[in-house]
């Protein structure tokens, strides 16, 4: 049964009269358990017995437990998780950057949400508010992990949103109003296309068109073509589609338990979500250039969109050396030494990126009203709620979604005067 008892002050190795309470109770394994500092007597008291009614109910947290500090607890629970490689990489960002030079000594139970908050809108002040948001994420997700092994009794972060400061709420709306623009046009995509030529003007076009994460798009090859076969009203329904299975994945890989920094890991890994895992059906104008760029790829090479040498693009390479100037025009260079003439280019919409084009795609299904699951299934989105359970794509959605696509593409080649893509 818990009891207080008195604890008197030293000072110059004598006693004095002040005195504190100490509380002194059972712990699970029969073993005495005390703590100090208590005002009164009953204050103390109190503390032990609801410490021994949480060893009866099972549900006790050691409270030296809770002094370990947060460096040690991170470290201890990424050591026991296996995420996919970008996702370690990205905790040991966040954590090395931002949330252990404020975070790794302070004792667990000394983490509030006051100070995590003020703390998280400094970092998105000075970064931007995706970074805080992402480092109270995954500081919630440490802390979750102390209360599950017991270490800690509750989560201070855990189901609590956090308010912006003024220049934070500043920020937002300034990108928010550049995310507001309209994508590229099919038009453009075109002019784009047919400026960069048949090989990265393919892989423009069905990223326009078909909306194909970085990654996904190339890690496609030629045996990702395939066919899609349904029941439809007294006969068979196909059309062709684009298997999404892999992605290439480029990131620094580091130690889970670490966070050492290991190899630049460039290499296939499944994709990133069970929404992600899918196949696009492909409209019949792009089905067609497809197999025209098959056919113009030398036979060794097996990916579809790729460099002159058969090779993955790096997302950043083709950044610089086929978005910036397909999109944002370039300069004319006069003939040099070593170098013939290079014909200038006007811009055609400055800062597309193949992120942006992504983004076209779920526009032309929202313009096109595709029915909502299948826009979301064709974009790789996971669709919440139980409308996601009963509702599935239908034949006859895919057909619309298939029609309006072609509709668009060839609406943008007539306000071209285009009979083909390539010149």
């Amino acid at each position: 049964m818990a009891y207080a008892e008195k604890v008197y002050a030293v000072s110059n190795g004598k006693t004095l009269k002040k005195h504190t309470w100490r509380c002194r109770y059972v712990k699970p394994d029969g073993k005495p358990g005390s703590k100090s500092g208590f005002a009164t007597a009953k204050l103390a008291k109190e503390w032990g017995t609801a410490q021994e009614a949480k060893v009866k109910a099972g549900t006790w947290i050691d409270p030296d437990l809770a002094t370990l500090q947060f460096g040690a607890w991170a470290r201890e629970w990424l050591k026991e998780k296996a995420p996919r490689g970008r996702t370690t990489t990205t905790w040991w960002e966040k954590l090395d950057a931002h949330i252990l030079p404020r975070w790794e000594h302070v004792p667990l139970r000394q983490i509030n949400w006051f100070e995590a908050e003020n703390w998280a809108n400094r970092v998105g002040e000075a970064s931007d508010d995706g970074t805080a948001s992402k480092c109270l994420t995954i500081m919630s997700q440490i802390l979750t992990g102390a209360v599950d092994a017991k270490k800690l009794e509750s989560n201070p972060l855990a189901g609590r949103r956090r308010s912006r400061t003024a220049a934070i709420k500043a920020k937002n709306q300034a990108k928010q109003a550049a995310k507001a623009k309209a994508p590229a046009t099919p038009e453009q995509v075109l002019l784009i296309a047919r400026r960069l030529g048949p090989l990265d003007g393919m892989h423009v076009l069905a990223t326009g068109f078909l909306g194909p994460r970085w990654g996904e798009g190339i890690a496609l090859t030629r045996g990702s073509r395939g066919v899609r076969e349904e029941a439809h009203r007294d006969g068979l329904w196909t059309c062709p589609t684009l298997m999404i299975r892999e992605e290439v994945a480029e990131y620094q890989t580091r130690d889970p338990a670490t966070g050492a920094k290991g190899p630049m890991q460039f290499a296939l890994e499944p994709v990133k979500t069970d929404g992600s895992l899918r196949d696009i059906d492909v409209p019949p104008f792009l089905d067609a250039l497809l197999d025209e760029h098959e056919e113009r790829l030398p036979q060794h090479i097996d990916t579809l969109f790729c460099t002159r040498s058969g090779i993955w693009w790096r997302n950043s390479n083709f950044g610089r050396q086929v978005m910036r100037p397909g999109a944002d025009g370039r300069p004319a260079l006069p003939v040099s030494k070593g170098h013939r003439a290079r014909e200038g280019w006007d811009p055609i919409k400055p800062g597309l990126t193949m992120d942006f084009l992504r983004h076209l795609h779920d526009s032309l299904q929202a313009e096109l009203r595709v029915a909502e699951p299948l826009a979301y299934e064709q974009a790789g989105h996971v669709r919440g709620g139980i409308k996601a359970v009963y509702q599935h794509p239908t034949v006859e959605s895919r057909i619309e979604r298939l029609a309006g696509l072609q509709g668009i593409f060839e609406r943008a080649m007539s306000t071209l005067g285009w009979d083909r893509v390539w010149e």
